[in-house]
Formats: structure tokens, sequence, C-alpha cells
């Protein structure tokens, strides 16, 4: 099992949650106000006036057979709209109860 944590613009909330659905990663945790910077490009994301947008999180965890299909999907909408912002990392998942 992996452990898949998703970190991006809220405009991207839906497209992310489909491509969950779409790849059958049906658990999920999210969290819809998330502030912070990249650190490498992109917009910072504080909701402050200087920078009003925020930014969300979602983890799943998830077969290892659906990591790759994922990460496909979430890199071509990071390179479609570099500078909102768009990030995936993974874990490996040792324990579950």
């Amino acid at each position: 099992m992996k452990a898949i944590l998703v970190t991006f613009d809220q405009a991207h909330y839906e497209r992310i949650i489909d491509i969950l659905e779409r790849n059958n990663c049906r658990g999920f945790t999210a969290w819809e106000q998330v502030q912070g910077r990249g650190s490498v490009s992109g917009e910072p994301h504080y909701g402050s006036h200087a920078w009003p947008s925020m930014a969300s999180a979602v983890i799943s965890i998830v077969e290892d057979h659906r990591v790759d299909p994922v990460l496909a999907r979430l890199r071509e909408i990071d390179l479609d709209r570099p500078k909102l912002g768009l990030r995936a990392f993974v874990w490996a998942i040792e324990q579950a109860i």
C-alpha cells in the first residue's frame, strides 16, 4: 500500500477528486484550506490580502499499482497550469488498521 499526498490550488479540487475516482482510489481525506508556498515555483497560497488564494490537500491510501496512473494524470494538470501549484508525494504504508 502507498499513501499519495496531493497539495494543490483550490481551483483543482474537482479535478483531483475525479482523478482519484477514475483510478478506483475510493478512500481519501481532504483538507479544504491549507496554506503554503512551493519550494521551486508557483504563487504562495496564504489567504492574505497580498496572496489571497488558498491551497487544499488530499491524502489517499491506495494499492501500489494505482500510484503511477494517478501521478501521470496529476502531472498533466500541473503541466497545464504550472503557476497554480500542484505537488504529489508518495510514501510506503507499513501498517494499517
